[in-house]
C-alpha cells in the first residue's frame, strides 16, 4: 500500500496509527522515538521478514525473504506520523531513498501476549542498496552498540 504525497495513514479506514521502528527511531538510538512530540505509546516489541542493511548512519529494511528484522512497535498521532515522515524524507522533499508501507504484524505485547496489528513501515528503496552490508542479527542496535 502506497500512499499518495502528504496522505496520513491515519487518515484510511481502518486507521493506521502504528509504526513499526527498527533503526535510529528504536528507544535509545538517536532518533528515539520516544523523544518526540506528540509522545508515541509503546505497544510491544515485534520481528518482521527482511533484510536489514548497515548504511552507514542508519539502517533500511527491505522487507521480504527469509531473514528476520527487531523492531519495536508504538501507537501514534497522525501529527507524529508527519514528523516521521520528515525524518525519513518523504516530506517536505520526497526522495524514493525510503517507500512508507501498511504491513501486519504480530507484536509481542508487555504481558506476553501477541497480538496483530497493521503498522506502518518505511522500507529502504532495494534500488539503493548496492553493496550495503546487511546487517545478519537483523538488529541495528545490537550491532551497533554490541556493549549494550
Amino acid at each position: 500500500m502506497n500512499a499518495p504525497l502528504f496522505e496520513s495513514f491515519a487518515a484510511h479506514t481502518p486507521p493506521v496509527t502504528h509504526v513499526f521502528v527498527y533503526g535510529t527511531l528504536r528507544r535509545g538510538d538517536d532518533n528515539d522515538i520516544t523523544r518526540l512530540l506528540p509522545a508515541p505509546r509503546l505497544v510491544g516489541h515485534a520481528h518482521v521478514a527482511g533484510t536489514l542493511h548497515h548504511l552507514g548512519a542508519y539502517p533500511g529494511i527491505v522487507l521480504g525473504g527469509p531473514g528476520r528484522v527487531l523492531g519495536e512497535v508504538y501507537a501514534i498521532t497522525p501529527a507524529l506520523e508527519a514528523t516521521l515522515d520528515e525524518i525519513e524524507c518523504l516530506y517536505p522533499e520526497r526522495t524514493d531513498e525510503y517507500f512508507k508501507r501498511a504491513i501486519d504484524i504480530d507484536v509481542q505485547l508487555p504481558g506476553g501476549s501477541i497480538e496483530r496489528v497493521r503498522c506502518i513501515c518505511y522500507e529502504y528503496n532495494r534500488a539503493w542498496v548496492g553493496e550495503a552490508p546487511v546487517i545478519a542479527s537483523g538488529d541495528w542496535v545490537r550491532d551497533r552498540h554490541p556493549d549494550r
